[in-house]
């Protein structure tokens, strides 16, 4: 069986589920759906006077008419992608009774107009279109880019009798969304701006920009949101540019300066280069990243959503799609999250998707979606399956990946487990610790304190170093002794911690150029007492008051720890994956019992 994988190119943004059907159609046999390449032409832009072109694909069932109506999907491309990644899914789907339109995002493959970041005011107004098109609006798809021979209406796609707001609409029709990543993204665009959409499924997308490039994993204002930016991304930011130029290159829109940017919001290049050179993002950035992500009109989406993210995903973690479970779920919409193997960072595990062959019984996320689609699609009786589910590397199993997902009616599932901080560099589950304390020294410059576990470049390149090797003098830690048990974790670990940092304490008043930058991360140490990142995932912290104590919210994990093995907390003055703090900065971390780990165990 061949399995979904992601891009080459620095795996930026997935160019999503794009495995050929590998259900073969006997000799000979009429194809079940018709396909025709459309060009759309929409008006966005926050005060509706942009007109871009955007190129798709309209994917027909055979039986489906004007009396007998089918219910549609919409979907596009994962970043630096286009309309051809979705083609497998355009033809399953519509051999599974949907219209789709598969298309371009603004900017990507053959669509005209600027990269915006799935923007509402852009891309959504660009979506909700596409949805009035699906349901037979005029004067929106056309033979030709110049927009001069209109499109045959198309009268196939079944319509609602009200949106999701209640309001009955001439052109209403039944449609879900569907794609991972920059394709994920843009469904909430869309259905912030349409409540005609009835459900959206998206895969390993982002809760906050803002957190997504430059996260800031303590001072949290809501989600993974905060105060103040956290520390820049280095390797993503410069696979984003990457990517953007390709995408530029492809539709003929790269600028002729001596400097060429890619075609993206106006904004994001100078947002990347300053973020880049400082280590953080500028306040306008960072409202300009949040415009442009869910956190911000969350409260606009009231249609069911399966929320999919990666547990091997440096770019959009897990913490990402918590924060976006929690607030739909607070307002009362319909939510259900899995946690699967894969992500940004890392391919899939055998049986868990492939979408060109949508057989239910033959991979467990492929079967969860397509009967969450046909539940909300077509109200088929079929179940939406559990609330919360995670895959569990640590099981085997053969065929559909199934046995390896434990399932769960509610999230959070961990119990809290609390370790202590004691003596030189002990961490310890009861209640008593001994003195002591450890002190290093922050990087200049923002460099990195190591070579340790790259994020994305690792997953491509291979780990040149795959254990945690931090240069003495820079970093602090603590662990337990070997573990006589299993300790398996599912959830955010939770760190509270106290620092001494004289300098800091200074320096702070002058905001994020002042503030201290450390690096926090679990890791598992094995018996030849290598210790080992888990997924690549740390937590930067840009702390807003070292006088202080903090919590740091450290990246989700689904993890066990074996017997025989110990758990490390580390605190670091910098990271290979991050843009530190730009000056040297003396740092000392004294042990006691309000210094703790905690971690959300399974038992």
């Amino acid at each position: 069986m061949r399995h979904l994988r992601l891009p080459a190119l620095l795996g930026l943004l997935l160019a999503l589920l794009v495995l050929a059907p590998t259900g073969a159609r006997p000799a000979g046999a009429a194809p079940a759906y018709t396909v025709t390449t459309l060009h759309f032409k929409v008006v966005v832009g926050p005060n509706d006077d942009q007109v871009c072109d955007i190129v798709g694909d309209v994917y027909v069932p055979a039986g489906a008419t004007s009396t007998d109506r089918v219910p549609a999907i919409l979907t596009t491309n994962g970043f630096g992608g286009s309309k051809d990644d979705q083609t497998a899914i355009g033809k399953a789907f519509a051999s599974r009774g949907y219209v789709v339109l598969s298309y371009s995002g603004l900017g990507f493959g053959g669509s005209s107009c600027k990269i915006t970041l799935d923007d509402p005011d852009w891309d959504g107004k660009a979506g909700r279109q596409l949805v009035s098109y699906l349901g037979g609006g005029r004067g929106i798809a056309y033979l030709d880019a110049e927009h001069t021979r209109p499109a045959p209406r198309l009268d196939v796609v079944v319509h609602d009798p009200v949106d999701h707001r209640g309001t009955a609409r001439a052109i209403d029709p039944r449609v879900g969304t569907l794609g991972g990543s920059y394709g994920g993204g843009f469904q909430f665009a869309t259905a912030s701006v349409d409540p005609r959409v009835d459900t959206l499924v998206p895969l390993v997308t982002w809760n906050d920009l803002s957190y997504s490039l430059a996260p800031n994993n303590t001072d949290r204002t809501r989600g993974v949101s905060s105060a103040h930016s956290g520390s820049a991304k280095q390797w993503w930011a410069i696979g984003f540019s990457l990517l953007g130029l390709t995408g530029d290159q492809q539709n003929g829109q790269v600028p002729p300066d001596a400097l060429p940017c890619p075609n993206f919001a106006d904004f994001v290049c100078p947002a990347l280069v300053t973020a880049g050179t400082t280590g953080y993002l500028q306040p306008g950035d960072v409202a300009h990243l949040r415009h442009a992500s869910v956190a911000s009109y969350i409260h606009r989406i009231r249609a069911p959503v399966l929320l999919v993210q990666g547990q091997n995903d440096t770019l959009f973690n897990l913490n990402e799609a918590i924060a976006t479970y929690q607030a739909l779920e607070a307002q009362g919409t319909e939510v259900k999250m899995i946690w699967q193997s894969w992500g940004h960072s890392g391919p899939a595990a055998p049986g868990e998707i492939d979408l060109g062959n949508p057989v239910p019984s033959e991979q467990y996320e492929t079967g969860r979606i397509l009967h969450w689609l046909d539940h909300y699609l077509k109200d088929a009786t079929v179940g939406t399956g559990p609330e919360f589910a995670y895959f569990r590397d640590w099981v085997s199993y053969t065929g559909n990946a199934r046995p390896a997902y434990a399932a769960s009616a509610r999230f959070p599932v961990g119990t809290g487990q609390v370790y202590r901080l004691s003596g030189a560099g002990d961490l310890v589950s009861g209640t008593t610790t001994e003195p002591g304390s450890q002190s290093f020294l922050t990087t200049a410059a923002g460099a990195p304190t190591g070579l340790n576990t790259l994020d994305v470049l690792g997953s491509y390149v291979g780990q040149p170093v795959n254990e945690v090797t931090d240069l003495p003098g820079t970093f602090a830690a603590w662990q337990t002794s070997e573990l006589t048990e299993p300790v398996t974790v599912v959830g955010k670990p939770t760190a509270r911690l106290e620092v001494e940092a004289p300098t800091a304490a200074v320096t702070q008043a002058a905001g994020e150029a002042g503030m201290l930058v450390l690096y926090v991360k679990v890791a598992d140490v094995g018996p030849d007492g290598k210790a080992r990142l888990i997924r690549a995932l740390e937590a930067p912290v840009r702390i807003p008051d070292v006088t202080k104590p903090f919590t740091v919210e450290i990246p989700a994990i689904v993890h066990r720890f074996e017997p025989g093995h110990r758990i490390r907390l580390i605190v670091a003055g910098g990271s290979v994956n991050y843009r530190g703090g730009l000056e040297p900065t003396p740092v000392t971390i004294d042990s006691g019992p309000r210094q703790t780990l905690t971690l959300p165990v399974v038992r």
